[in-house]
């Protein structure tokens, strides 16, 4: 584990209630391992090598070990209801997107989520009893929830 982390521990997927940091998070973490590309693009094992070059074949071996290095860390990097729902996932990339789509929803609740979010944006105003670093802090939390959701 210390080999694919280099000794970070990983960041912890709790039943969803902290999927926007988690996702953030393992994106840097799967990016400082070079796995984010086959995660964002997606790996799939070819049926046939037949014809392949040296090259070829070698190129596909470390596109294999990166999808599953990614696969594994995702694994990790989850709660034990995580787990049950990717377990089956054949590629880092499917894995990824069951647990966003797990999380976030489909494309309608996301839009409902967005247009929440604008609404609590849109109608925030500094409470008496907070100082302004206090405030433009809640104003960046829910412009970090909008960014992360649209």
């Amino acid at each position: 584990m210390a080999g694919l982390t280099n000794g970070i521990p990983l960041p912890k997927l709790t039943k969803g209630a902290n999927y926007d940091n988690w996702k953030v998070q393992m994106e840097a973490l799967l990016g400082s391992q070079d796995n984010w590309d086959v995660v964002k693009t997606g790996y799939e094992e070819p049926a046939n090598t037949e014809g392949y070059s040296n090259a070829q074949l070698n190129a596909l071996k470390v596109a294999r070990a990166k999808d599953k290095a990614a696969l594994y860390l995702l694994y990790r990097a989850v709660d034990k209801s995580g787990f049950e729902k990717i377990a089956n996932a054949k590629s880092s990339k499917v894995a990824w997107d069951i647990l966003e789509k797990v999380n976030k929803g489909d494309e309608r609740v996301k839009q409902v989520r967005l247009q929440t979010l604008r609404g609590e944006l849109e109608n925030m105003r500094m409470k008496e009893s907070e100082n302004v670093s206090e405030f433009i802090t809640r104003v960046e939390t829910v412009v970090n929830k909008l960014n992360q959701n649209g």
